[in-house]
């Protein structure tokens, strides 16, 4: 891989990564009602996740989606359910965990990490990531463009874990956290729409 084709796809996952989208906006829901320590699983789950999902695509998951289209259309409507109900878990949360005695749980490691399967975003990065940088799908082209994005995702995503905890002391009242997960709920909403209807 030449270097003006990493610095292209350094870039791209750049981009991509730190950019609003569910996995960036859950992280920082995440870090305002848990903290760093207890979101970490959520993050690891993420980054990890979706660099494996990333290698999995190029392996071989693009060719299911060619040989069956439908399979593509479902997942998006399965994608699409799922966080709609995400965004209504956020949506109608209380008080935030560091406030209560709340048994609310941050999202798991595996939770997390299966999450990419219907996060139409990844979706769409992981596709455009193997078409664009190894389209010969080489064995090693395909583990070369996985553990970029491995390298410069969880920096990315973990700066939206840490906006989220500089954001607590400022969601102290209930009405201001409150309106603060609705907004989250309806990025999380916004964010998906052009992946979707692409």
């Amino acid at each position: 891989m030449t270097s003006d084709i990493l610095a292209g796809l350094s870039l791209f996952a750049l981009v991509s990564s730190i950019t609003p989208g569910p996995n960036n906006i859950m992280l920082m829901t995440s870090g305002v009602n848990y903290g760093v320590k207890r979101t970490l699983p959520h993050m690891f789950g993420v980054g990890i996740g979706f660099t494996l999902m990333v290698a999995a695509v190029g392996m071989g998951v693009m060719v299911i989606f060619d040989r069956f289209p439908v399979i593509y259309s479902v997942l998006r409507i399965v994608s699409l359910s799922y966080l709609l109900y995400l965004a209504y878990k956020i949506a109608t949360a209380n008080q935030a965990n560091w406030q209560s005695k709340s048994t609310g749980k941050p999202m798991t490691f595996l939770q997390a990490a299966l999450f990419q399967w219907v996060n139409p975003k990844a979706w769409t990065m992981a596709l455009t990531a193997i078409t664009v940088y190894a389209p010969g799908r080489e064995v090693s082209s395909i583990l070369f463009v996985a553990m970029v994005f491995g390298v410069i995702n969880l920096p990315c995503i973990s700066s939206w874990v840490m906006a989220g905890t500089k954001l607590r002391h400022f969601l102290s009242k209930p009405k201001t956290l409150r309106v603060f997960n609705v907004s989250m709920a309806l990025l999380l909403i916004a964010s998906v729409l052009p992946s979707l209807f692409n």
